[in-house]
């Protein structure tokens, strides 16, 4: 048995694309058009996993964009997506400066939760061990569900 993806369906492609590439990091690796079923399909691979997946096209995130608008709910019950990252703090401080709430801070040096713009939960764990507890992610709460 092999993983070979997560699919996650998103209402903005570009606003998704900009999460889940310009502020988390992943990369695009291909993308699919199909104008009969009026859909987009874009897949992601980790930038570690880059080069596994261009192998065996795995593990990726695949993005689908229905062209039909749709109005999705119920992220939460969908689990969540897990990244392991260089800088845990230095990413979530990123996402935030960007508008991104944290959900979850990293008040452990370890873990942090947030939210895709379509309420997909994105765990992000410290590579290595964790990062020394550091203000302002030491007091601060968590924020909504996650």
């Amino acid at each position: 048995m092999q993983f070979l993806h997560t699919m996650v369906r998103v209402s903005d492609l570009d606003v998704s694309l900009n999460f889940y590439c310009d502020l988390l990091g992943l990369k695009e690796v291909r993308r699919k058009e199909n104008e009969k079923g009026r859909f987009t399909l874009v897949f992601l691979a980790a930038p570690e996993d880059e080069a596994r997946s261009e192998r065996l096209t795995a593990p990726e995130l695949e993005l689908t964009y229905n062209w039909d608008p749709e109005e999705y709910s119920g992220g939460r019950n969908f689990g969540h997506l897990a990244y392991r990252v260089d800088d845990l703090y230095a990413l979530c401080k990123k996402l935030q400066d960007n508008g991104v709430t944290i959900n979850r801070p990293p008040r452990d040096g370890h873990m942090a939760f947030v939210k895709s713009p379509d309420g997909i939960s994105v765990e992000l764990l410290q590579k290595g061990d964790a990062l020394p507890p550091q203000e302002p992610w030491v007091s601060m709460e968590n924020s909504g569900s996650w």
